[in-house]
């Protein structure tokens, strides 16, 4: 069974990428140093002076200790790579309000995903569900378009592969990057991973939960019954019996020293996104060239 997004009414192409171009605009980055950015010319080292190098460069108190003219040395941390992990396994798709946790984790991949071409940081894409979603990094605007609308179509069947897609990207990287899970984190496994990805790249977690997930009723073993945001269609999936608890996803992602988030579903979230981003040592990450 497969649906279409329908948050806010937002149906056609262009109104979603106005939807999202707002939310990256919410996002605040502005002057700001970026969340994809390094924090700009440092310090690497000192060597002896060749003629044509400018006065200014010259590095007085080295000069002054070895009586010959030295200068300084620079380099400029490089925009880091941004992958964007997205869940689109079928627990995504529980929805017991109008918007699914699915649904807003599109849109919060459309927000970042624009903020990082604003940036000139190049993002790409990586789908953990059954279909098979890897799109490279890019700066281009039209490719990240596409698969944005590639993803307002999705699934609802799919089997959660987040672990297997998070040690497949693990594998294929060779520089340091920038991570970004958005996932409502059902799968134990993946943390296992996730931490692992963490001890070499930059690492965020978004969790997103539907306002079902925190009630009463599902502090122990049964099931939820939920309807498909797009057809209204129910259906009843495992309550938390079968899934990894909230609480003690966000203990592990703590001890682990991975920056995450948790998204309501039903409450307003672009604010607190942005000063999850603010508030955390986030701005101005950056790899050294």
């Amino acid at each position: 069974m497969e649906g279409r997004i329908d948050e806010q009414q937002v149906l056609d192409s262009r109104r979603f990428q106005v939807a999202i171009k707002r939310l990256a605009d919410s996002l605040g980055y502005g002057s700001d140093r970026s969340l994809f950015l390094g924090s700009g010319i440092e310090y690497a080292q000192s060597r002896p002076y060749q003629f044509g190098d400018p006065v200014k460069s010259i590095d007085w108190k080295v000069t002054a200790r070895t009586r010959k003219p030295y200068v300084k040395e620079y380099e400029t941390p490089k925009r880091l790579c941004v992958h964007l992990v997205l869940d689109t396994s079928a627990s995504m798709a529980v929805s017991s309000i109008p918007r699914s946790k699915y649904e807003t984790a599109v849109f919060v991949a459309g927000g970042l995903a624009l903020a990082c071409l604003e940036r000139m940081s190049p993002v790409g894409l990586l789908g953990a569900g059954g279909r098979p979603i890897r799109v490279q990094p890019s700066l281009s605007k039209d490719q990240v378009l596409r698969w944005l609308h590639l993803l307002r179509t999705y699934r609802f069947d799919e089997p959660t592969t987040l672990a297997d897609r998070l040690t497949e990207l693990g594998t294929s990287l060779t520089e340091r990057v920038l991570i970004i899970v958005l996932s409502d984190l059902h799968e134990p496994e993946a943390l296992v991973r996730l931490k692992r990805l963490g001890q070499r790249h930059d690492c965020v977690a978004l969790r997103f939960q539907d306002p079902a997930e925190e009630s009463q009723h599902l502090s122990g073993a049964g099931f939820l019954r939920a309807r498909e945001a797009e057809t209204g269609r129910e259906f009843v999936t495992r309550g938390r019996d079968a899934f990894l608890e909230p609480k003690e996803a966000d203990r592990q992602l703590k001890r682990a020293g991975i920056d995450h988030l948790t998204i309501r579903t039903d409450l307003p979230y672009a604010a607190r996104l942005r000063q999850f981003l603010r508030a955390r040592d986030l701005l101005g990450r950056g790899a050294r060239t």
